[in-house]
Order: C-alpha cells, then structure tokens, then sequence
C-alpha cells in the first residue's frame, strides 16, 4: 500500500529538509547553464528560514519526508512572487508540481492580497515553461544575465485562475 503526498504550510522545522532539496534540485539548472553559483546552490539555511517567516512557502510531504515545495511573497501592488518550485527528481512528472502551483495561488487569491503571479525561469529550462504556460502563464519579459542565461519572466491574473477553478 503507497503513501499519498500531502501539501501544507511549512514550518520553520522544514527549513533544513528543503533547503537539502533545492540544493538537489537546482543540480540540474545549475548544469544546463553551467553555472553553480546560482543563488538556489549558495542560499544559507538562515535565509531560508526568513522566508518561512516572511512569505507563503508550502511543502508536499510523502510521510514525514519533503519531496516538493514552493515559495511566494505578495508585493504591496498585489502581485504575488512564486519563486523556487522544486520537486524531487524521483518524483518529477506525476503532476506534483501543478499541485503545488495551484495550491499556492489558491492560498494567495484567498484573501485578496495576490491579484495577479508571476515567476520567472531561464529560457533553457522547457520542463518549467511547458509547465508554466499549461497552468496560464504568459510571456511577460526576459532579461539576459550573461551570455548563458536569459531569465524569463511569466505572469497571468488572479482573477483568471479563480475563474477557471470555478468551472
């Protein structure tokens, strides 16, 4: 008999297991633009924890581990930041990622601070913007860092995404 993964608010007691899974999962970006200096691999745990404090961040648990999370801040405009949505690799492309999309812009529509997401990606990084752009988003910008890397910036309405959860 399998475990179900649950999503909820993650705890301060999190902060070290997600912090271990984002270090595994940003391996692969980091490798796809060469570059390992990238901020997800060098994020001290004490920043992490002030984001616990100062945002939205939930986790997808499979039993007591974490194998997914997500993270968000709502801007004083209401646009909500989604930033670092990573799922373990042995659990990548079971739709554990959409959950966690949906799950997070639900928390943030719910009280209507977040009128409007956006995230941002590299242009090489085409598991997330299929991902992205399967749950709404649209092209907003890029802007190139270096020579390797263009960040993409994405973004859609609340108000879209509450429509569509309603029919």
């Amino acid at each position: 008999m399998g475990m179900s993964v649950t999503i909820s608010e993650a705890t301060e007691q999190d902060a070290e297991q997600i912090l271990k899974l984002q270090y595994l999962c940003y391996q692969s970006e980091a490798e796809l633009y060469g570059d390992y200096s990238i901020e997800p691999l060098t994020q001290p745990l004490d920043s992490v924890k002030a984001e616990l404090r100062d945002g939205t961040v939930l986790v997808a648990r499979l039993g007591d581990e974490v194998v997914a999370s997500v993270r968000a801040t709502v801007k004083s405009d209401g646009t909500a930041r989604i930033d670092k949505l990573i799922v373990h690799p042995r659990m990548q492309r079971h739709g554990l990622g959409g959950r966690l999309l949906n799950a997070i812009e639900e928390r943030l529509a719910a009280d209507g601070t977040a009128r409007r997401f956006e995230l941002f990606t590299g242009h090489r990084s085409e598991g997330n913007l299929r991902l992205y752009r399967k749950h709404g988003y649209a092209l907003v910008g890029t802007e190139r860092v270096h020579d390797r890397l263009t960040m993409v910036t994405l973004s859609k309405d609340a108000e879209v995404n509450a429509f569509v959860a309603s029919a």
